[in-house]
């Protein structure tokens, strides 16, 4: 047929047989040409109907299309012409017609589709890239025999070769031309326009890559996600195939109730026949039962809907994937088979040269294809994972606005933020792999039959020692796990100390106990350090199991298939064969159960997240909106619930509010109040009646919610600016003070919760939200609870009362505050849950009911001065509170760390008060006229907190050589070592069993000799075991090693930070010292080490193969070198952009969590505002921000892995091409050796890769570690000059010209103080805020040091001696009571230098003694964290005892009796003075009362002494002394006792 066809030979496989191999011209031209032509047009029809559907607007004509429909319109003329040439001649076959016509048809065709996909974004269609491929590929074998004829001197097809050889370069052309994408100005993302090429090897993605290289990436840099991923898009997709998985669980979950209930009621029934007597009894057992039950985990819910939901939106993916795989597992096996082809090439001469170069290229192309499907199916499973992961995130947000808040009560915050993050995560991590479970058992199956097909069943002994150590290493694993356990909880407790430690940093520094707590640290870190080492062994064992598996099962089957049959000879073909199959069941032998495990951990969130996207939702029914309606809003017979189970909240209200009065709200704590409230906003659950409302409603919630933001965002919440408004609103609610304090006005920016924001300051910006939203009816749960008096009375004036911002809206106010009751238009008494009554103020008055009665003893509780505060009215005093006390106000950085030291100012004058706050009104005038020109300063001034310095680009090699160092060389060198006898003995087993095989070709199965066999397994063992031993050696030296340096790190950057400078803690946050010694150190701890060890593996694993192919071939050198360039190129474009991805990653990460958990705790006042939509976009854009970081994090990963694999497959093929060419010079057994062991190159260098990257990412915590451990110290704690012994003996203190300040930039605090005080003597030191008394504290223990002047004390210069020597003599009794958690006994006496006795003679003279003898424990009492299990006034004691105990001869008071009550400080000043009386004394006082009896009194102001003599002196003459002491209301030193 076909031979008539063309007229000359279809097939005839002597073609085959011979060294100048060549296909018959009449197959070439038929089943050749018509193989790509086919494909084409069982294609064409769908894509075009595809186009068809899916068009987009037409997009204008580039350069690109032109060129391919010109090259396509040449080819149809060829393929005219070729037609015509076949016509014009004679006799020719009908191939040469019905090609041509073929032909024309085809590439009419072609110009079609590319025309057509001038309205797809992209244009270029990936069955055309495909079929230009075939195209070539098939016509490479007709080009080459035209060639060879025309070679031969036959010209008898000359103008048709002509033809030909144009076609073919044309479509060549082609091909290169749809290599190029084209750029679409509507698409940003190159991905939606990117060629079929471009995308299979993320070319599109270069660009990129090399921004990132150049400079660091931002998240502008960054290409947004394409449309179909968009949040959005991918949820409202979901959402339709959730509500009918949901609807399906829903029935099944009441068949299911319906089920159990029968059951039970009928075992109800027969258990009541049976004892009727006791069926009382029974149904309160039952009752108990069924509690029980409820309390139980077994609750249940519609289950197992997600999963589903979850394929029917993403199946399309999961099918592309899955076939990709399944392409891919079927190539892995078809590598053995080509090597086994390729070893018999290698041992059989009779094979032709050119069979040889057709496996080479087969090897390749295989490799090629594998590369690309792994490669693509990656990129599809991670997307899909970040698709699942936004998905769940976005569908539990939306939940989250909508969900009742019965269902909302079962989660704190805490939990629903987890099921976005860790489950979502754990969702995404399993969708990732989920291929796997099908593949794995496929792998497992298919490389179980080829062995077998090799080395028949002694197979089985190898897969048998596999299969037994799966449960060993599972039992390791849980042995790890518990230590993780152990060391989680150590961790956890030396955390805990650290934060006391710098939160208490200046007692330790007052009291020199840093060595102390060192030490405490010490012993947890040596106790964590020991679990590290552990685990670190453990890790080791089981990475020794991981090496010597595979070594194992190939000895025990090759010994056991020789040993079984003397027949059996091991030869090259089965070996090599054998070993590459064994490498792949290596894979998912190791992978199936952490796949188990990791979808048992998904299998429960899933759970977790069926049970609350199932959850029930608000029902709002029962709130009617009507605009026509008469009245603002009307209870009638309304009863609500917050949950059915509990009793009813609100019951039978009727109640009318008409539009624009003002009613208030009042009743005692817990009679309903704000259940009502809520119960208006739909926030309860209905039992009957209604409520209607007309219009929109604003609320101000008790617990005021602040949004992460500024102060303006807070209070425009969404709406436009209107600036007039605004400042007005800012006004009426007091907030323009407050925003003088804060540093950027109302630009400040509020941390999460309002952190930085004082109660008062909350509630005023939530009720400023509320009054800027024009709204109809406001609803004000008790905003005046948390702010002062007079400033209620000017909010109640200006925003709420009847002349305020809201006259004319309907005003629901609950309120406790009675002085504004008279001028509310109506008052509703709530009690219990119903309207006791309702009226206007006077007739409630006369009513004499519950109002009037309540109203009377709260009167004559609170006494005449509550009242004298609302009435009196005096301008100073609403200036006064409207103002924040002075000591907010800051005017620079020194004064607000003296804030931080006294924060207490009794005896601010009245006067200097109002003096200080017109200057600042009259500020404030200015300031408005300049604000442009001055915010920047006063931010400035106000920034205490130094920016957190972030890391980009390389880490310094010093960096690295400094954590080496700190694992030390000697180990380096040993680990090292051993990994390289561990490389020596891997290649001495491949060498060794390359020998083995040769016997099977020097002799035949009769006469092998026995020993020779047993010389060969038993050395291939001993080889194997080498290997093993040695990764171990080498592993547990490393572990040893690494957790030297965690140890040596964590002490150096612990007794750093210890000896810092106090200015260095002020100016650093405590959490940032902390997650030092947190991540940190978890970093040096977990990660890194694992990190090094596997780079070193993988490096020396890469080399040893090289070294091996080399040691076949020496010529291979030649093409490592220019692969090698290539390689690190490669990498370093990599790293630089994938470490920035990852920063992106994670910075954009947070606010998605943050900002659900801000909803979450503000849900009221979202839903009450009607703000669900902004809040629902606002989430899905900052999702899509993360989104887009994830997905350029994976492209990037993918964009190099096909690079890398490129490079692996060249090393395979130019190695088995070197294997072909020098044939004559190589066995079959080296040439299996080479080939199995490039086989494995590919996937070690993917990994050394991703290895060398991830050191990068966690080398930085050595760098931050470094960064602190390199923070500059304080004075050295002990020096060569010590104190004289007994020092001091006197007590004598001596300042000349002393000078001081806090931090080199800023201005003097102490300006030249110069006094002399005399031994014992007892001196108070008073100044208003600022005046430096508390520096003059900080200089005597030399907290700050001198700069200028000097202090000597007993006539030694104390700048000349060590701190601790200097600090041990002196005792401060401290303004704030600081405890740290431990015993009492460690709190006084840390160091043990006292004997009980002592301590308890100390705690007598405290009056402590009968508190601590009371307790259980007596002194070894456990004190919480911060000493919060003791009152105050007990820590004030406490801290008495400690100066007690140390009896030095100077103490400091730094007076804290604010915090104490008139007898404790009773207490405490009779005991000083009983005491101490032989001591040098300072006070520093707050009260002036308490300074009256010293021998001196020392005035300071702006640094400098203004006056210093006997209080009885100071105040018959007046001055600065003599004015305070009228002010606090003494004349003479006698009248302070009567104060």
């Amino acid at each position: 047929m076909l031979e008539k066809f063309c007229n000359s030979t279809f097939w005839n496989s002597s073609f085959l047989d011979s060294p100048e191999v060549d296909l018959p011209l009449c197959f070439e031209q038929t089943v050749l040409v018509w193989i790509p032509l086919g494909f084409l047009w069982l294609l064409a029809p769908w894509q075009l109907l595809h186009v068809y559907r899916s068009r987009t607007k037409r997009s204008s004509i580039t350069k690109l299309y032109l060129a391919k429909q010109v090259i396509v319109g040449l080819l149809l003329i060829l393929a005219a012409i070729d037609l015509a040439l076949a016509l014009t001649e004679d006799t020719v076959p009908a191939v040469r017609y019905t090609n041509p016509s073929l032909y024309l048809a085809t590439w009419i065709l072609v110009l079609l589709v590319q025309h057509s996909r001038l309205w797809c974004v992209q244009k270029n269609s990936w069955f055309l890239s495909l079929f230009w491929i075939l195209s070539i590929f098939c016509g490479t074998f007709q080009f080459q025999t035209l060639i060879r004829t025309l070679l031969k001197g036959d010209n008898s097809n000359l103008a048709y070769s002509c033809v030909f050889f144009i076609c073919y370069a044309f479509q060549i052309l082609v091909l290169v031309l749809s290599a190029f994408s084209e750029k679409n100005d509507s698409s940003k993302n190159p991905l939606s326009t990117a060629s079929f090429l471009s995308s299979i090897t993320f070319s599109w993605y270069d660009s990129i890559v090399l921004k990132g290289y150049k400079k660091p990436l931002t998240l502008d840099d960054v290409w947004d996600v394409d449309e179909k991923s968009k949040t959005k898009i991918l949820v409202s997709k979901f959402e339709t195939h959730m509500t009918g998985e949901l609807q399906k669980a829903r029935w099944a979950f009441q068949r299911r109730q319906r089920k159990k209930s029968q059951r039970n009621s009928g075992a109800r029934l027969h258990e009541l026949n049976k004892n009727q007597s006791q069926s009382q009894d029974v149904l309160v057992l039952e009752e108990a039962k069924k509690k029980k039950k409820k309390s139980g985990t077994t609750e249940d819910f519609p289950k197992s809907w997600l999963v589903m939901a979850l394929f029917k939106t993403f199946y399309a993916i999961l099918l592309k994937s899955f076939l990709l795989k399944l392409v891919y597992d079927i190539l892995t096996f078809l590598n053995p088979q080509l090597l086994k082809l390729l070893i018999s090439f290698a041992s059989d001469r009779s094979i032709y040269l050119w069979a040889g170069y057709i496996y080479s290229i087969l090897f390749f192309a295989v490799a090629l294809i594998q590369s690309f499907c792994l490669q693509y199916y990656f990129q599809l499973c991670f997307v899909l994972g970040m698709k699942v992961r936004t998905t769940v995130m976005a569908s539990v947000y939306k939940k989250a606005l909508t969900l009742s808040n019965r269902a909302r009560k079962q989660y704190t915050v805490g939990e629903t933020v987890n099921l976005m993050s860790v489950d979502a995560q754990k969702l995404m991590d399993v969708t990732s792999f989920i291929h796997l479970l099908w593949s794995n058992l496929l792998q497992i199956v298919l490389s179980v039959y080829f062995l077998w097909a090799e080395l028949g069943p002694s197979v089985l002994a190898g897969v048998g020692v596999m299969v037994l150590l799966i449960p060993v290493n599972g039992v390791l694993a849980t042995k790890n796990r518990a230590i993780q356990v152990k060391n989680m909880k150590n961790k956890d407790k030396r955390l805990k100390i650290m934060n006391e430690i710098l939160s208490g940093i200046k007692i330790l520094k007052y009291f020199t106990w840093e060595p102390s707590f060192k030490n405490q640290v010490y012993d947890i870190r040596k106790k964590e350090l020991k679990n590290l080492l552990m685990f670190g062994r453990l890790q080791s064992v089981i990475i020794f199991l991981l090496y010597l598996t595979p070594v194992l099962v190939s000895v025990i089957t090759f010994s056991v298939y020789v040993l079984v049959d003397s027949n059996n000879i091991l030869d090259a073909q089965k070996a090599f064969t054998s070993i590459t199959l064994f490498n792949i069941l290596r894979f998912p032998m190791s992978m199936l159960p952490m796949l188990i495990s990791s979808m048992l951990q998904a299998s429960v969130s899933i759970e977790r997240l069926e049970k609350y996207l199932g959850g029930d939702e608000l029902d709002t029914s029962a709130i009617r909106h009507d605009c026509n309606f008469d009245k603002a809003v009307q209870f009638s017979e309304a009863s609500f619930t917050w949950d059915h189970d509990l009793e009813v909240t609100i019951r039978d209200v009727n109640l009318d509010i008409m539009p624009g009065q003002l009613v208030a709200i009042v009743g005692t704590v817990g009679s309903g109040k704000s259940s009502l409230m809520s119960a208006m906003l739909g926030e309860m659950e209905n039992i009957h009646g209604n409520i209607t409302i007309k219009g929109t409603i604003a609320y101000v919630p008790q617990q005021s919610w602040i949004q992460n933001g500024t102060i303006k965002d807070n209070i425009l919440f969404g709406a436009e600016l209107d600036e007039k408004k605004y400042q007005q609103v800012l006004e009426a609610c007091a907030l323009l003070p407050d925003l003088e304090v804060l540093p950027g006005g109302d630009l400040a920016e509020i941390g999460e919760k309002g952190i930085n924001l004082s109660g008062g300051q909350k509630q005023r910006i939530s009720l400023a939200r509320a009054t800027y939203q024009n709204t109809d009816i406001y609803i004000l749960d008790d905003p005046l609870s948390a702010v002062d008096a007079h400033v209620g009375k000017h909010i109640f004036n200006k925003v709420l009362g009847p002349s305020g911002l809201l006259k004319g809206k309907t005003r629901l106010l609950v309120t406790h505050s009675i002085h504004f009751l008279p001028q509310v238009d109506e008052i509703v008494v709530m009690g219990n849950g119903t309207i006791l009554e309702k009226g206007s103020y006077s007739t409630l008055l006369a009513k004499k009911g519950s109002f009037a009665k309540n109203l009377k003893t709260f009167m004559k509780q609170t006494g005449p001065e509550d009242e004298a505060t609302v009435n009196e009215d005096s301008e100073e005093e609403d200036d006064c509170g409207l103002m924040p006390s002075v000591e907010e106000i800051p005017e620079d950085v020194a004064s607000l760390s003296m804030k931080r030291e006294n924060s207490f100012h009794r005896t601010l004058s009245r006067r200097s008060n109002s003096r200080r706050l017109k200057s600042l009104k009259d500020s404030l005038k200015t300031r408005k006229a300049n604000i442009l020109n001055e915010e920047e300063e006063v931010v400035k001034g106000q920034k205490l907190i130094k920016k957190e310095f972030v890391q980009t680009g390389k880490v310094k090699l010093s960096i690295y050589l400094k954590y080496l160092q700190a694992i030390g060389w000697h180990s380096m060198f040993f680990i090292i070592f051993g990994l390289v006898l561990y490389s020596v003995a891997f290649i001495g087993s491949n060498l060794w069993l390359s020998a083995w095989t040769r016997d099977s070709t020097i002799f035949n199965s009769t006469n092998y000799p026995a020993s020779q066999r047993d010389l060969r397994v038993g050395v291939y063992g001993a080889l194997g075991l080498a290997q093993g031993v040695f990764v171990l050696i080498s592993n547990l030296w490393s572990v040893h090693g690494s957790t030297h340096a965690s140890s040596i790190l964590h002490k150096q950057l612990l007794s750093n930070i210890l000896r810092a400078p106090m200015s260095f803690f002020d100016t650093t946050p405590t959490g940032r010292i902390v997650n030092r010694f947190a991540g940190d150190i978890s970093t040096v701890d977990d990660t890194l080490p694992v990190s090094l060890r596997s780079w070193l593996l993988c490096f020396l694993g890469i080399i040893s193969t090289l070294v091996m192919i080399c040691l076949a071939t020496p010529v291979f050198v030649v093409i490592i070198i220019p692969l090698g360039i290539i390689y690190v190129s490669v990498q370093i474009f990599y790293v630089a952009t994938s470490r920035q991805l990852r920063r992106l990653d994670s910075v954009t990460r947070s606010p998605v969590y943050s900002h659900f958990s801000e909803t979450v705790s503000g849900l009221s006042v979202i839903r009450a505002f009607e703000h669900q939509q902004r809040f629902l976009k606002h989430n899905e854009m900052s999702i899509d921000t993360n989104q887009k970081c994830v997905f350029s994090w994976i492209t990037s990963n993918r964009w190099l892995a096909v690079r890398l694999e490129l490079i692996g497959n060249l090393i395979v093929f130019f190695s088995s091409l070197m294997m072909v060419i020098y044939r004559k010079t190589l066995d079959g057994d080296t040439v299996g050796f080479v080939l199995s062991n490039s086989l494995n190159i590919t996937q070690t260098l993917n990994w050394l890769v991703r290895m060398t990257s991830e050191i990068e990412t966690n080398i930085v915590a050595v760098e931050r570690i470094n960064e602190y451990i390199k923070v500059e110290n304080e004075a050295p704690w002990v020096t060569d000059k010590r104190p004289p012994e007994g020092w001091p003996s006197k007590g004598e203190i001596q300042f000349s010209n002393y000078q001081v300040r806090y931090r080199p930039e800023l201005d003097l605090v102490l300006r030249g103080i110069t006094c002399e005080i005399k031994s014992a003597e007892k001196i108070g030191v008073v100044g208003r805020t600022g005046a430096g008394k508390s520096s003059l504290t900080n200089s005597l223990f030399r907290i700050l040091e001198a700069a200028g002047g000097q202090i000597t004390i007993d006539g030694v210069d104390i700048a000349s001696i060590g701190l601790h020597d200097l600090r041990e003599k002196l005792t401060i009794i401290p303004q704030d009571p600081i405890l740290f958690s431990g015993s009492l006994r460690m709190n006084l006496d840390p160091f043990n230098n006292y004997s009980d006795e002592e301590i308890w003679k100390a705690l007598e003279l405290a009056h402590l003694k009968s508190f601590v003898a009371g307790l259980q424990l007596g002194l070894s009492h456990e004190v919480t964290e911060g000493g919060d299990n003791l009152s105050i006034g007990q820590r004030q004691l406490l801290c008495l005892a400690r100066a007690l105990l140390r009896k030095s001869k100077i103490l400091i008071m730094d007076e804290a009796t604010a915090a104490v009550d008139i007898e404790t400080d009773q207490l405490i000043q009779t005991t000083i003075q009983n005491e101490f009386s032989h001591c040098t004394t300072i006070t520093i006082a707050h009260r002036l009362h308490t300074i009256m009896d010293s021998d001196k009194v020392m005035v300071l102001d702006q640094g400098k002494i203004v006056e210093y003599g006997n209080p009885e002196e100071l105040l018959k003459n007046p001055g600065p002394f003599y004015s305070m002491a009228q002010e606090a209301g003494i004349e003479n030193t006698n009248s302070s006792t009567a104060f």
